[in-house]
């Protein structure tokens, strides 16, 4: 289909009487974004879903409109004022108590790494990581535990794995002996922690997949 076929299927199907060939290229291109409306007529139009047209959600609105979600009923059902949620919507700042954000990622189908992104814990959660993975992990399980609540155990050998890679990665990329080992060294760890959120995310499913944690937690020292 060109994008004078999707303008008229938008204007004749869906009366959007704004949609013009030069619209749809500018959504195609991603300099503008459409309403919940259009997008919702631009999936109808393409005989698929809206969640199909965004691909992975990853911001609010985005986790609403590939569930099929006016903002009036996320609104209604996690008890905010409309204009409220609209506000947390579009700055991506969420400002809901922890029932409202159960509610929210209940209603949305959140999974936990989802629910921390959308909430706007994300890039806290990472600096935290890093941190902990740069220094003393010990230091960081009560304040990572604060944004990802799960079990304390299982934060600690995850904190733990963290720092014990990055420091082996250093170590070992170190002890080349080269003169060029300490930028290797450098890109080693730097690559490691602008991976580190997903790392994180990956080995604590792991580990709930196994099941309880067995030991082999080094020492606080």
């Amino acid at each position: 289909m060109t994008p004078d076929h999707v303008a008229h299927g938008l204007r004749g199907s869906y009366a959007l009487p704004h949609a013009t060939p030069d619209l749809v290229l500018a959504w195609e291109r991603g300099t503008l974004t459409p309403t919940h409306s259009e997008l919702t007529a631009l999936a109808g139009v393409l005989w698929c879903s809206p969640g199909e047209l965004i691909g992975r959600p990853r911001t609010l609105r985005e986790h609403r409109v590939a569930r099929g979600f006016a903002p009036e009923d996320v609104a209604r059902t996690v008890g905010h004022e409309f204009q409220a949620y609209m506000r947390m919507e579009e700055s991506g700042r969420w400002r809901g108590t922890d029932r409202q954000s159960a509610a929210l990622a209940e209603l949305l189908g959140l999974s936990l790494p989802d629910l921390v992104t959308v909430i706007g814990h994300g890039d806290r959660l990472a600096d935290l990581l890093r941190s902990a993975a740069r220094t003393r992990w010990q230091a960081y399980v009560g304040p990572v535990g604060r944004i990802v609540p799960l079990d304390r155990r299982l934060l600690e050998d995850t904190l733990q794995e963290l720092h014990q890679d990055y420091q082996g990665r250093m170590v070992a990329t170190l002890s080349w002996g080269h003169g060029s080992a300490a930028g290797e060294a450098s890109d080693a760890g730097r690559d490691f922690l602008d991976r580190i959120v997903d790392t994180f995310w990956t080995s604590m499913e792991t580990r709930t997949a196994q099941g309880p944690a067995s030991g082999g937690r080094g020492g606080t020292a």
